[in-house]
């Protein structure tokens, strides 16, 4: 991870970027990439991030589900941008939930294309309700605030 300072002189810690490719079925009638697509791509900038902040082996996943979603788009992103690259930041813990800013820009010259802000609940996939963050997962996300 990366670590930048912002105006105000907060520490944010940074995934090390994810890149997408943008592929022909991610456009729409209009030929730039469908809003939908914009979640898939930030999804896997999610997974990659908590995957690096947890700890967890490429291919294991942490359970979650998404309780908020609002994103704010900048700029269309289109073929010739040929990827999407992602970050994400932690901004603020709950008892059982995560919110993570996700940050989307065109490979192609660095414009933002779209932020996010999501609210993923801990997911406990036997009972299929959420659950509160164990110690070590508190501990190894406090340790990005």
């Amino acid at each position: 991870m990366r670590e930048r300072s912002n105006a105000t002189s907060h520490r944010l810690f940074l995934l090390t970027e994810k890149r997408v490719d943008i592929r022909w079925r991610d456009l729409d009638g209009l030929g730039h990439v469908n809003q939908a697509v914009y979640q898939t791509y930030g999804e896997e900038v999610v997974d990659a991030w908590f995957r690096e902040v947890l700890g967890l082996e490429e291919g294991e996943v942490w359970n979650y589900v998404v309780v908020r979603l609002a994103t704010d788009y900048r700029s269309e992103l289109r073929l010739a941008d040929k990827q999407v690259v992602g970050t994400a930041r932690l901004v603020r813990l709950g008892k059982s939930s995560v919110t993570v800013r996700v940050e989307l820009r065109a490979g192609s010259d660095g414009r933002v294309a779209a932020e996010t802000e999501c609210v993923f609940a801990c997911w406990d996939p036997d009972t299929r309700t959420s659950r509160s963050l164990t110690d070590d997962e508190r501990a190894r996300l406090e340790a990005m605030a």
